[in-house]
């Protein structure tokens, strides 16, 4: 015969305040881990969303990082007539050749600044991202001083809005619109025209990368090959959701030094919860002796102490799910292989937290197992006397 839940309940209700310590206790452990969970969950969904499979992007070889990567002109000419690569609207090619550099933008939040990317394209580079769209304003105009920012970009810096102007290497540029690029990395970069960013940089043959698109996925790897195994160009390709994958290695610190807290936190609310439980045993000696005496076996109270340890770290569970959820959509920004900032929102999904509320129930289980075996082992007159 098991012992009724409702006793359970009960006594989580009489020791309420030792109860919701504890359980409190198990929600911050969970709160902490959700959030970091949450933070990378939105930088890799940015990412992600940021990359297409028929899309390759090449750097100079051995580097990681268009800013710190050189391609020359004369390269890029070998480059965009490979095979695999897809025509554009006009015929030629889809490829890109462009240049990253970085501006440093001030903000009520950030007197001193962020850095974020600029990059110089042309009109091919904004084809083949048919993901980035223009949200208000109209695109750079080819040889002049004109920005496009991303929407991101538009909302953090009051002075990298339509009308307004930068100043960013030997002049003054207009900025002649934002784009949308819904989820993707580019709503933190600014756009310019290819020619005019390089020149004002003093880097008209020395560029920083190349994005070509590909007919399929499969042309795609094929080309990534091809041009990997191409001693005469000296570069190296990769497609661009490997590319982002890669930029994910910027958030390992945070996820190491999150995962470390929440480790330390879920051991001193196991052993909180632990010390609950063992507290309530030794109050409860007599009515261990009188569930005994009428017929409840070792196994039924065992199971009983157990299931209640579990119970209020489930409440602990909730509790934390309920904390982490006002960060959900909140945006921050994270440094990226360019030294610049990408702009993300925390994303706390279902999956999460599930996980937060399984983890919430591990904590009980290691918390509550050992007070619920003493309970269970002892014997009928001892109790009785409260021994």
């Amino acid at each position: 015969m098991s012992i009724p839940l409702a006793y359970n309940l009960r006594n989580l209700v009489v020791r309420k305040t030792t109860s919701a310590m504890t359980a409190l206790g198990i929600a911050l452990t969970v709160t902490v881990l959700l959030a970091i969970l949450a933070l990378l969950n939105g930088l890799h969904l940015t990412l992600s969303a940021s990359g297409d499979p028929r899309r390759v992007i090449v750097l100079r070889r051995g580097s990681e990082s268009e800013l710190l990567s050189n391609i020359y002109r004369t390269q890029f000419q070998d480059l965009k007539f490979k095979t695999g690569v897809a025509p554009g609207r006009d015929g030629q090619p889809l490829a890109s050749l462009e240049l990253v550099t970085a501006i440093n933008l001030t903000n009520a939040s950030n007197p001193k600044g962020m850095n974020i990317t600029v990059r110089g394209l042309s009109a091919p580079g904004i084809e083949m991202r048919d993901g980035v769209r223009i949200s208000s304003g109209r695109w750079f105009t080819a040889g002049r001083r004109e920005l496009v920012v991303g929407k991101s970009v538009a909302l953090r810096f009051p002075d990298a809005r339509i009308g307004k102007k930068i100043h960013f290497l030997r002049g003054d540029w207009d900025i002649a619109g934002v784009m949308d690029a819904g989820r993707g990395a580019q709503a933190s970069e600014i756009w310019g025209d290819l020619n005019q960013v390089s020149s004002d940089l003093g880097r008209a043959e020395v560029l920083s990368s190349v994005l070509v698109r590909a007919v399929d996925p499969a042309a795609a790897k094929a080309l990534v090959h091809n041009i990997n195994n191409d001693q005469r160009l000296n570069v190296s390709a990769m497609s661009e959701q490997d590319f982002f994958e890669l930029q994910t290695r910027s958030a390992a610190p945070i996820e190491y030094t999150g995962i470390f807290i929440s480790v330390i936190m879920a051991i001193g609310s196991s052993f909180a919860a632990m010390n609950t439980m063992y507290a309530a045993v030794a109050r409860r000696t007599r009515e261990i002796g009188t569930l005994r005496v009428l017929g409840f076996s070792r196994r039924s109270i065992l199971f009983s102490f157990f299931l209640e340890s579990l119970l209020l770290s489930l409440l602990g569970g909730l509790l934390g799910c309920a904390l982490v959820l006002p960060l959900h959509g909140i945006s921050t920004e994270i440094g990226n292989s360019n030294f610049t900032e990408v702009a993300f929102n925390f994303r706390v999904t279902p999956q999460i937290m599930l996980a937060g509320i399984v983890m919430a129930v591990v904590l009980g289980s290691m918390g509550g197992l050992l007070p619920a075996r003493m309970a269970a082992k002892k014997e009928i007159l001892s109790a009785l006397r409260g021994i």
